[in-house]
């Protein structure tokens, strides 16, 4: 499976682009807050640890097989990035993929979070052909999986006490959808017209 993102994907009120080495500053905003880190297993980045990881998130605008496409959001009508997202293929031989999202807590309640989600289905669906995608997030993480269910997405497992997660035990739920599933949702109702792509932007 090969694929490279060539032009930023572009919905209704988004810009999805790949990351680039001067956006340090802008993820330092919001990654640095214990209110984003508390549902990640790492803990508020400094700047230096974000450059650090950035040097390598840069790098991922193309597929070689099983891999991340990581993307920077950033809204059409008003510059700058307000979170990131993931778009990673986990099997090639079986079409698997999973979604990822962050945004800035200024930046939440506004759907955004689903339409970026919405765009990044569209993605593995349309353009690489995927059969499945899922998602995961902590239990305790209720705008995260309201988010995947007003995308379609299905509960498949809820994982109680399965692992240590900073100093507790570790909730996960664990949403996925077909791509016949995805392609009903948007037929029937418009799911996911957030995350519609624009003909002005797109990743091939």
């Amino acid at each position: 499976m090969k694929f490279e993102i060539t032009a930023p994907v572009v919905t209704d009120r988004l810009v999805l682009r790949p990351l680039e080495a001067g956006d340090a500053q802008a993820l330092h905003a919001y990654q640095s807050l214990p209110e984003t880190a508390r549902y990640h297993f790492w803990e508020p980045r400094s700047l230096d640890e974000i450059r650090t990881k950035l040097a390598d998130w840069v790098e991922m605008n193309h597929l070689e097989g099983e891999g991340t496409l990581a993307f920077a959001i950033e809204r059409r009508e008003e510059p700058g990035l307000i979170g990131d997202a993931s778009l990673r293929v986990t099997s090639v031989e079986a079409l698997q993929g999973t979604i990822g999202f962050s945004l800035h807590p200024a930046c939440k309640g506004r759907g955004f979070a689903t339409e970026a989600a919405g765009a990044l289905l569209r993605m593995g669906f349309e353009d690489l052909h995927l059969h499945r995608i899922f998602a995961c997030c902590d239990a305790r993480n209720t705008g995260s999986w309201k988010v995947m269910g007003r995308l379609g997405m299905r509960r498949e497992a809820h994982f109680r006490e399965h692992a240590r997660f900073k100093g507790g035990w570790d909730e996960e739920f664990y949403y996925a959808i077909l791509e016949d599933e995805w392609r009903n949702n948007v037929c029937e109702d418009g799911l996911g017209a957030r995350g519609r792509l624009q003909e002005t932007g797109s990743a091939r």
